[in-house]
């Protein structure tokens, strides 16, 4: 695949332990230049634990939007950016719930927000759970894990109550695809 936009010049402009942000010089098919910011993270798992009608939700503070939000488990490795996704997802699932799935089954890979931002996320369905206790980091203090009935979900994105673009994108793949 050819590329549209030719990148002249590229230049790394922060980073830190969980992101880099470069800004490239630019050149569009009309000959016109210009900038473009470009933020690169790691990909990501999102986890849809469900079982009995009941769907696994974990909720924190959020700091940069400066609120506590209801989302499905979630979460990356930043230190091993090319670990198995399907490792990841049951590590998280563990960190994040407590929870044991005896199966994690691939969803699908959507990208976060690629206007601006080459990030993605790797969706998994997991079942046949079982509590055996959460191991959350320190980064994940204050986290509250819970269940609640498939209609409270609904109704929870219905309502703007789950705020979260990925728990609801990964909402309509599992809609779609008959799991929930």
């Amino acid at each position: 695949m050819s590329e549209e936009i030719e990148c002249l010049a590229s230049r790394v402009v922060y980073q830190n332990r969980w992101l880099r942000v470069r800004e490239d010089q630019v050149r569009r098919p009309s000959g016109h230049t210009g900038i473009y910011g470009v933020v690169e993270k790691p990909d990501f798992v999102v986890i849809a634990p469900i079982q009995d009608g009941m769907v696994h939700l974990v909720q924190q503070y959020r700091y940069p939007v400066g609120g506590r939000y209801w989302e499905l488990p979630q979460g990356s490795w930043e230190d091993a950016p090319g670990v198995d996704p399907r490792a990841l997802a049951a590590a998280e699932l563990r960190e994040e719930t407590g929870l044991l799935a005896s199966e994690i089954q691939p969803l699908g890979h959507l990208f976060l927000a690629y206007g601006f931002c080459d990030q993605g996320y790797h969706l998994f369905h997991a079942t046949g759970l079982s509590f055996a206790g959460a191991q959350r980091e320190a980064e994940e203090e204050g986290l509250v894990a819970r269940a609640f009935p498939v209609a409270d979900v609904e109704a929870m994105i219905c309502s703007g109550e789950i705020k979260d673009a990925t728990t609801v994108a990964a909402w309509g793949l599992l809609r779609m695809k008959g799991l929930v």
